[in-house]
C-alpha cells in the first residue's frame, strides 16, 4: 500500500487449497468498502512464486495447504515478503494455532466459520497498519544501534589529540569528519595528532578503501596503530613498513588498502617532514595564502606489499601557518550544477576565497561550501584535519622554505 495513500488499494494474496473457502473470502472482500486487489493460490509454493518481485500488503494463509501446515507456512511467507501483514486463517478447534501464530510474527487470525465482512475488513485494515508500525519501530530502533555503532567508531577513527604534553601546545589541531552518506556507518577515513616527548608533532590522515564496517574497523586498527608506534619511536618509512603489515594482517578482503599522509612538524627546526603513501599532498597557508605543497609520492598501503616506495619531503615552514591535510571526498565531489568536479584546483580556490583566521568557522564554512556545490550527489566520506601554528620557537631565520605553489623563498 503507498504509504500517506488517502484511499488505500490493498493487494491482498489469498494461500488456501479449498476453493469453497476461497470463493466465501472473494464474498467476504467484495461486500467490504476495501478498495483491493486480490490474487488467489492453492500452494505456499505458488504464493512464493507470486511473491518474487511483486509486493503485496496482506496475505491471507490458511495454516494446512498441501505442501506446508503450522507455523511452518508463515515463516515462508515472512521471508517472501517480509513487508507483508499475514493474517492466518483457522478452523473453530485451533484458536491455539491462531495464538501461535501471533507469537510467530502474524498480525492477526481469523476462524473461518465466523468471518463476515466488517469483520474480515477490520482485520485487514489493522493487520496492515500494525505491520506498518512494527517495521516502522524497527527501522527507529536500527537507527538507534547504527547512532550507538557510528559514535563508537567515532571514537575510534577520530581520537582526542594528544599535544601540550609539556604545557602549552605548539600546535593546535582542529579536525572535521563527513560521513559520505546520510545515515551511513562511518567509513575508512581516519586522522590522529600526537606530540611525543622530544617536542616534535606527528599527524596522520588516512582513508581504506570502500565503506562500511570492515573498511571502518581497519581505519581503526590502523590509526591506533600509528599512535602506539609513533609513542615507540618509529618514523618515516619504518613507521609506514609496520603500517602495511598490520593492514595486510588484519583486512577482511585482499584487495582492502589504504592511502595516507604522515607529517612530523619540527618547529625548532622551521621543518615538517612529509611521507604520502597513495595519498595528495597537504595545503600550506601562509600570509593568507594556501596552496598546495610539492611532495614526492608513494605507493598505498597494501596495494603491493613490499615494495614499500615512501620517500620523505622536508618542508621549510613559515613563522605562523598551517598544513591542512584531507581525504578526497573535499574535492571529488561536484562543482555545481554541471558534470564538473570541484578537484584540487576547484577546492583550493574556494579556500582562498574564505577567511583563515578561525580554524574551526574556517572549516564549517569549507565543508558548507563544497557540500552546497556537490548537492548530495557524490557520497564519500570526508575528513580534513589543520595543524596552526605561531611559535617563538620556530627559527628566526628559517632560510629557503617551500611556497604555495612549490616556489622557494630565503
Amino acid at each position: 500500500m503507498p504509504a500517506g495513500s488517502p484511499d488505500p488499494q490493498y493487494r491482498i494474496l489469498l494461500v488456501e487449497d479449498d476453493a469453497g473457502d476461497a470463493v466465501l473470502v472473494r464474498e467476504y472482500l467484495a461486500d467490504t468498502e476495501l478498495a483491493y486487489t486480490l490474487q488467489w493460490h492453492k500452494t505456499l509454493s505458488e504464493a512464493r512464486t507470486e511473491l518474487d518481485g511483486r509486493a503485496v500488503d496482506c496475505v491471507l494463509l490458511d495454516l494446512h495447504l498441501p505442501d506446508a501446515v503450522g507455523l511452518s507456512g508463515v515463516s515462508a511467507i515472512q521471508e517472501a515478503a517480509p513487508e507483508a501483514a499475514v493474517i492466518v486463517l483457522t478452523g473453530l478447534a485451533e484458536s491455539q494455532a491462531g495464538a501461535d501464530a501471533l507469537a510467530a510474527g502474524a498480525q492477526d487470525y481469523l476462524v473461518k466459520d465466523k468471518v463476515e465482512p466488517e469483520l474480515l475488513q477490520r482485520a485487514v485494515r489493522y493487520a496492515v497498519q500494525r505491520k506498518q508500525t512494527e517495521r516502522a519501530g524497527a527501522a527507529l530502533q536500527a537507527g538507534h544501534l547504527r547512532a550507538q555503532e557510528n559514535a563508537r567508531l567515532e571514537r575510534g577513527l577520530l581520537p582526542q589529540p594528544m599535544l601540550g604534553i609539556a604545557g602549552t601546545p605548539v600546535v593546535t589541531a582542529t579536525s572535521r569528519y563527513l560521513p559520505g552518506r546520510e545515515r551511513a556507518l562511518l567509513g575508512g577515513d581516519f586522522l590522529d595528532v600526537v606530540e611525543t616527548d622530544d617536542g616534535l608533532v606527528h599527524a596522520v590522515i588516512g582513508d581504506v578503501s570502500g565503506h562500511g564496517p570492515d573498511a571502518a574497523a581497519l581505519g581503526v586498527c590502523l590509526r591506533i596503530t600509528w599512535r602506539a608506534l609513533v609513542l615507540g619511536g618509529h618514523r618515516g618509512h619504518e613507521l609506514l613498513r609496520l603500517l602495511e603489515r598490520m593492514l595486510v594482517a588484519e583486512r577482511a578482503q585482499t584487495d582492502m588498502f589504504a592511502t595516507c599522509s604522515l607529517v612530523t612538524l619540527d618547529l625548532s627546526a622551521s621543518t615538517a617532514t612529509i611521507h604520502l603513501a597513495g595519498h595528495h599532498e597537504p595545503l600550506l597557508t601562509d600570509s593568507g595564502a594556501t596552496g598546495e605543497v610539492v611532495a614526492q609520492h608513494g605507493i598505498g598501503l597494501g596495494i603491493a606489499p613490499g615494495v614499500e616506495h615512501w620517500p620523505p619531503t622536508t618542508l621549510r615552514l613559515p613563522r605562523v601557518g598551517a598544513l591542512t591535510l584531507y581525504t578526497d571526498g573535499l574535492f571529488e565531489g561536484h562543482a555545481g550544477d554541471g558534470g564538473d568536479r570541484l578537484g584540487p584546483d576547484g577546492l583550493l580556490a574556494l579556500i582562498n576565497r574564505l577567511s583563515s583566521d578561525d580554524p574551526d568557522s574556517h572549516l564549517d564554512r569549507l565543508i558548507a561550501a563544497v557540500s552546497e556545490l556537490n548537492a548530495g550527489r557524490h557520497t564519500d566520506d570526508l575528513a580534513i584535519l589543520r595543524l596552526d601554528w605561531a611559535s617563538a620557537r620556530i627559527g628566526a631565520q628559517p632560510g629557503p622554505r617551500t611556497l604555495p605553489g612549490g616556489t622557494t623563498s630565503t
